[in-house]
């Protein structure tokens, strides 16, 4: 050190002396940053043990857990790079690898990637649409779609500039890294937060803690499987959570033993309705400020002890049904570092129900003057000038706000009572509209075979031709919901629907013709009709759909108990050879618009 003056070498002995120090520290508590004890280390210890454990069961990783083994996807960003330098598509296991940076090579449906964004909360800024807008032009196919997640998804990006718009959605200050495959994806909340009059909490602030918690923690990126993760805030738009992996619930905690009055969240788990279960009730409350370490605790439980050798099983719904829910939260307690609060002995008031098509139309915000506008988008998608429009609309009469909603639509926040008739007006000339049929205002679609390689039939298509059939013949005049779904994978989640569709093939003579398989009574627990959706009819071709829905709601509009009796009512109350009796006694076009 005879180079250094005595500063310099004094502050490089203090330095080298911390370094040992924090060694030896290590040493202490077991740790090793260099793996030599045979211990996985690292930011990808959590997933390296999982599967080490599962190979010394005496399981066989799947291939896609060997792929993620070999290397981890968020560090193959420079084979991403080359791939589009060079024009090409990622091949095999890549596919899956490409994923974990919002890319999705949809070949044979499209010989083009999309991509998928994060937007906790399906809250963006005015700026941020222009520039998606924008970004869907130059690299895209011109057009966005809204997804059952409050998020958005661009289409038909050639392989030469995937990662041009990559870099696009990040200088918009948005990410797409882990939208999709093994991952949690978008943080969906109430889409009203911080605006609604009936809402006991803002889930705003909850979603972005829990989006930049997920984009912080390495091992958030090590699980088996997909992961979902919902805050329901009580207000007047459904948000689904009893469909999610974890669903937070808002609830008003009056009193009780132990209990301070306030605004706790139930904890739920366990919901993958495309697998015919809900998210059960944990009979955990948790203070706000606790529910992101406690889903953080979830998810590290989940990786530790998920399915790495079969990925029909690797859901959360089956860890659980596996080790029985008393051990998964004890295993979650052991993740966080404390029990959780019980909810033994609280006073909790009944649950505010939401408004089953609380996302369309003109409401009053809980700030006096002002309003939410939700605009009917056609089975989600938007185009870009559509994009550009919304954007240029929300800014200049409202606060430049836009609210996704996880039924494929958007809500303009902050609309001033003397603006509302010019901002519906301008909605009207972008060929787009606040107000539609029951029909179609709960209309859902997913991508299907248009865009989806899963798929089995033209979803998107068929919702919006069925819709005009149904309207043209039909006056339904309480809320329904129908959702159309591609394949088994449930993206438009078509068991909580009041009439689900599921797409097959169906055989006709020598040809095969799409079709669909028919569920009806389906519902959530946010408007109280939680049920799962009973099978009604199967493998109907797509031409003789239309009239079988037409003759079931015209059963219902002629046979329901009062006008006030839902769909869903009619359809519980009834077995579904009562329904067909019914519905075949119903004159076609029996209510004529």
């Amino acid at each position: 050190m005879s180079d250094f003056d005595d500063q310099q070498k004094q502050w490089l002995q203090g330095f080298v002396s911390g370094i040992e120090a924090r060694k030896a520290a290590d040493r202490l508590n077991g740790r090793s940053t260099t793996g030599s004890t045979g211990t996985p280390a690292g930011p990808d210890a959590l997933q390296r043990a999982a599967q080490n454990r599962a190979v010394a069961a005496g399981g066989k990783l799947v291939a896609e857990e060997k792929a993620k083994r070999e290397r981890h996807p968020l560090d193959r960003w420079d084979e991403l790079v080359d791939r589009a330098e060079a024009g090409q598509f990622p091949r095999g296991a890549d596919v899956l690898l490409t994923k974990y940076h919002g890319l999705f090579y949809v070949a044979p449906a499209q010989d083009s990637y999309m991509c998928r964004l994060r937007i906790p909360n399906g809250i963006l800024n005015a700026w941020q649409m222009k520039g998606l807008a924008d970004a869907a032009d130059t690299f895209g196919g011109g057009y966005a779609d809204v997804t059952t997640r409050a998020n958005l998804q661009v289409r038909e990006i050639p392989a030469r500039h995937g990662v041009d718009f990559l870099l696009a959605v990040q200088d918009l200050g948005l990410t797409a890294r882990g939208s999709g495959a093994d991952n949690i994806r978008n943080i969906t909340g109430s889409p009203t937060a911080g605006i609604d009059p009936q809402e006991l909490h803002d889930t705003r602030p909850l979603c972005r803690a829990m989006h930049h918690y997920i984009l912080n923690h390495r091992e958030m990126y090590g699980l088996p499987r997909k992961f979902n993760i919902a805050f329901d805030g009580s207000g007047r738009v459904p948000v689904l959570e009893d469909t999610n992996d974890i669903g937070f619930v808002a609830a008003e905690v009056r009193g009780g033993e132990g209990f301070e009055p306030g605004v706790y969240f139930r904890l739920q788990l366990g919901g993958i309705t495309g697998h015919l279960d809900f998210a059960f009730d944990t009979e955990v409350l948790l203070k706000p400020g606790e529910c992101v370490k406690v889903a953080g605790a979830v998810v590290r439980a989940f990786a530790a002890h998920g399915d790495r050798t079969n990925r029909q099983k690797a859901r959360l719904k089956y860890v659980i049904d596996r080790m029985g829910r008393d051990t998964f939260l004890a295993e979650v307690e052991k993740e966080y570092g404390a029990k959780l609060r019980r909810a033994n002995g609280a006073d909790v008031a009944p649950r505010t129900l939401a408004g089953k098509h609380g996302h369309i139309g003109v409401h009053r915000q809980k700030q006096k003057g002002f309003n939410y506008l939700g605009i009917v988008l056609p089975v989600g998608r938007m185009t870009s000038d559509q994009m550009r429009g919304i954007a240029e609309i929300s800014k200049r009469f409202g606060s430049g706000t836009i609210r996704l909603t996880v039924w494929q639509n958007l809500l303009i926040s902050d609309v001033a009572d003397r603006d509302v008739g010019v901002c519906v007006a301008a909605i009207a000339a972008l060929g787009l509209g606040v107000e539609a049929s029951a029909i179609r205002r709960g209309l859902v679609a997913c991508t299907g075979n248009a865009g989806c390689k899963f798929a089995a039939s033209n979803t998107k298509g068929h919702a919006l031709r069925l819709a005009d059939f149904l309207e043209a013949r039909l006056r339904v005049d309480t809320p329904i919901n129908i959702h159309l779904t591609g394949c088994h994978h449930s993206c438009a989640q078509h068991y909580v629907g009041d009439i689900g569709l599921i797409a097959v093939k169906v055989e006709r003579g020598e040809e095969t013709v799409e079709g669909y398989n028919v569920f009806i009574g389906g519902g959530a627990a946010a408007v109280a009709e939680q049920a799962m959706a009973r099978e009604y009819a199967s493998g109907v071709a797509f031409d003789e759909l239309p009239p079988l829905l037409e003759k079931l709601l015209a059963a219902y509009l002629a046979h329901r108990r009062a006008a006030t009796e839902s769909f869903h009512e009619f359809c519980r109350r009834h077995d579904v050879a009562a329904l067909h009796t019914l519905a075949d006694q119903a004159p076609a076009r029996a209510l004529v618009a």
